[in-house]
């Protein structure tokens, strides 16, 4: 049996970014998120935009690890009750 050795360190990005869902006249939520001009997602119910919006967010910050862009700083404190707070995490090789 062959055994591999890691030699790369990972670590864990915890984050959180604020999101906004509004409702679409066709029905479902639209989200964006203004950390992540590009982010936009969509789901049937409110409890899938969230999974939508955590899925987005995981994978515009891996094409920003990837690309080496600088990533945003996490959203510490929503100033508004239309606005959630989506918490992703990012695996670092």
């Amino acid at each position: 049996m062959l055994r591999m050795k890691r030699s790369e360190t990972i670590t864990t990005l915890h984050a959180q970014y604020v999101c906004t869902f509004r409702p679409d006249p066709e029905g479902g939520y639209a989200v964006r998120c203004a950390a992540f001009p590009e982010l936009v997602s969509h789901g049937d119910t409110l409890e899938e935009a969230r999974a939508m919006a955590r899925e987005a967010l995981e994978l515009c910050l891996e094409v920003y690890r990837d690309e080496g862009r600088p990533i945003p700083a996490s959203d510490t404190e929503p100033r508004t009750t239309i606005k959630e707070i989506v918490p992703v995490k990012l695996a670092h090789v």
